[in-house]
């Protein structure tokens, strides 16, 4: 299972780039659990974000109307609402297929992810609900340890033996994904390429983990986050995410 590759490199100034260090909620979906038209807008308005990041972050006059922070600011506001209302669709489980819903499907999911665990990232806490996954992890990765090179073009480069939060998410669905199919008799995508990622902001990781733990209580399905068997909270997890 242990496919991470720990060798990774790190560009600057790109607005997809994790920040070591940090704590995050992930959230992950099977494919097609999300209707094309609106997964399509999604992309559309994340795209134009994107390219209006890198614009004005390589910009070097201070005169002109946007700043790269609050160009950033408004890529995460936009990110924040996406989030929410494709939960909703998610929760309401409406479209595509719900596969996570088999024990031995649902079980893969989650061995891999303990895994990991202690090896890549601190795991705090997961759910595993019919057609995604929320999971808070803190990925070993840190600023600290990052070693400065430049690859084959002279592009300035930083390699860690540790790997970065992209490729711990690509080694977990693209197993996962060759497993669960297995035992499904099928071929094809498991899970939606797209990821959906939060940075967890200073004194919101208990809201953030009550949050996870609480998607099958609010979906109706239990009345109790314990009693669903495919939820998990790390027992040291509280205050915070270790430093």
């Amino acid at each position: 299972m242990n496919t991470l590759g720990y060798k990774q490199y790190h560009h600057r100034h790109l607005p997809h780039i994790h920040t070591p260090g940090h704590t995050f909620l992930v959230t992950y979906r099977l494919a097609d659990s999300i209707p094309v038209s609106v997964f399509r807008q999604y992309e559309a308005e994340k795209k134009w974000l994107e390219q209006k990041l890198q614009q004005v972050t390589k910009l070097t006059d201070s005169s002109k109307d946007e700043e790269p922070q609050a160009v950033r600011e408004k890529w995460e506001e936009s990110q924040r609402q996406w989030f929410f209302k494709l939960e909703e669709i998610l929760d309401r489980a409406g479209t595509g297929p719900m596969w996570l819903q088999e024990k031995r499907l649902a079980k893969i999911v989650a061995d891999n992810l303990h895994y990991h665990d202690q090896t890549a990232y601190h795991l705090h806490a997961y759910c595993i609900m019919s057609n995604h996954v929320h999971l808070v992890l803190t990925p070993f990765l840190n600023e600290a340890e990052l070693q400065e090179g430049h690859n084959e073009t002279g592009h300035l480069t930083f390699s860690s033996k540790y790997p970065s939060l992209s490729r711990i998410m690509h080694s977990l669905k693209s197993y996962t994904a060759k497993q669960c199919n297995k035992v499904l008799g099928r071929q094809g995508r498991f899970w939606s390429e797209e990821s959906f990622d939060h940075t967890i902001r200073a004194g919101r990781f208990e809201k953030t983990i009550n949050y996870v733990l609480q998607n099958p209580v609010k979906a109706g399905l239990v009345n109790d986050w314990q009693d669903w068997e495919w939820s998990y909270k790390q027992e040291c997890t509280t205050g915070g995410p270790p430093v």
